[in-house]
């Protein structure tokens, strides 16, 4: 295995933490629809789309950005409307203009937009969409991560085809990346590498201020905020992380149309990676520079062990976004190499197991589980309390790491089915 180099690690960087509108299930489904269009040349008057499971679940709760509406039918519609396929996560930026909203409305109330799960789908992240106007047909394919488009053909004629065994290559064929190696990276780059972080700090926090500004989601950020106000909580490091990250999760899981700066593919990672280290470096008044490489640490961490477990299982990506912010966290506080891996290791010992019953409002619960565990894993291992070699913990960080992807995806995967087989006869209930 040979040795990610610097230049390896900030493309690593760029490729993990992008910007996106909206939950990235229903994008990549209203990215799928786009592009069809754009084959198509036309609005279609027809729409199938097929998806894996875990698209499904995490479709069928969420907010639309500039919508007022839920799923994955009206993400489908704009994006075969108004979608830009060149606009990527952020393929729904034209939603609010025109009348795109009102033509997408038309095309679900006339129940030409069909959104089906795709059984044998053949990853855990499957987008697939056939768009039909009059004797024209095309179908795109999403596959692997959000943006990936891998084939399109109109009227079986293939007009673009990647082939996927270029996104599964075995492991031992990756550059090998570590907690050490990451270590080492963010003390020795130079600044003017890794500063495009920070541009993710200003962009979550700017939806955050607008999650406090008005009454989106369960509130939880405002309503720690008044509770702040009113003198029954602590105007401290926890409670202030807790409310940045928590409103702007209230925001964009209710379809506030403001971007959000992803890890891993999703938002809310993104919002537990970067804004909960934001606020510790305001608080602990540390640099323009410390910042940044906290925030690549951060942004980093998570994405390694994201390697492990895919962008979409049944356990919840909080966990593995919150063990980055609690690690640069415990940077920002001076603490060293072994106190970070003491940190990581106290995360994958509380948190493993949160599962993932799909994107909604309540996402907001488990940015705050996962923020505030984050502040006191960090704030544990400075005072030098560590989980012991005990459970999935081992005295190997990677090896952890390791059985941390284990359990999310062999372990879990009966969960996921159960999670599924739950959410889908509610639905049919409804």
């Amino acid at each position: 295995m040979c040795q990610v180099t610097d230049e390896q690690i900030i493309e690593i960087l760029r490729q993990e933490a992008v910007p996106a509108l909206g939950c990235t299930e229903p994008v990549a489904c209203a990215l799928a629809c786009a592009r069809c269009r754009e084959e198509l040349g036309d609005i279609p008057e027809e729409l199938e789309v097929w998806v894996s499971g875990n698209i499904y679940k995490n479709g069928m709760g969420v907010g639309i950005p500039g919508t007022g509406m839920t799923g994955l039918p009206i993400a489908a519609a704009l994006g075969a409307v108004c979608g830009r396929s060149e606009y990527g996560l952020e393929v729904l930026k034209d939603v609010s203009e025109e009348d795109n909203l009102e033509k997408a409305r038309c095309l679900v109330e006339a129940q030409k937009v069909r959104v089906k799960m795709k059984q044998d789908a053949p990853d855990k992240l499957y987008a697939e969409a056939i768009a039909r106007k009059g004797k024209e047909v095309v179908r795109t394919v999403i596959v692997h991560a959000h943006t990936n488009i891998v084939w399109v053909e109109k009227n079986g004629e293939i007009l673009f085809r990647k082939e996927y065994s270029l996104l599964c290559q075995d492991k031992k064929d990756r550059p090998e990346l570590s907690i050490a190696r990451i270590w080492t990276f963010i003390h020795e780059i130079a600044l003017e590498k890794i500063e495009f972080v920070l541009q993710g700090a200003e962009m979550n926090k700017a939806i955050s201020a607008e999650g406090l500004k008005a009454a989106y989601g369960l509130q939880i950020g405002r309503t720690l905020k008044e509770n702040i106000e009113k003198g029954l909580l602590e105007d401290d490091l926890l409670n202030n992380a807790l409310i940045w990250a928590t409103a702007a999760s209230d925001a964009r899981m209710d379809g506030c149309e403001k971007p959000v700066m992803t890890n891993s593919g999703s938002g809310n990672q993104g919002i537990t990676v970067i804004l909960p280290v934001v606020v510790a470096a305001e608080r602990f008044g540390s640099s323009r520079e410390q910042l940044a490489r906290a925030l690549a640490l951060s942004n980093l961490i998570a994405a390694h062990i994201h390697y492990y477990l895919g962008h979409l299982s049944a356990l919840c990506g909080i966990l593995i976004a919150g063990t980055g912010s609690a690690s640069a966290i415990t940077y920002l506080m001076g603490g060293n190499y072994e106190q970070v891996v003491n940190t990581i290791k106290t995360m994958c010992s509380n948190l493993t197991g949160m599962m993932c019953d799909g994107a909604k409002q309540g996402c907001a619960l488990k940015v705050y589980s996962g923020v505030s565990a984050a502040v006191q894993a960090a704030l544990l291992s400075m005072r030098g309390i560590k989980t012991n070699n005990d459970g999935i913990i081992e005295d190997d960080i990677e090896k952890t790491i390791r059985n941390v992807g284990l359990i999310g995806t062999a372990g879990m995967e009966q969960t996921d089915r159960t999670i599924l087989e739950i959410m889908t006869q509610k639905e049919g209930k409804n």
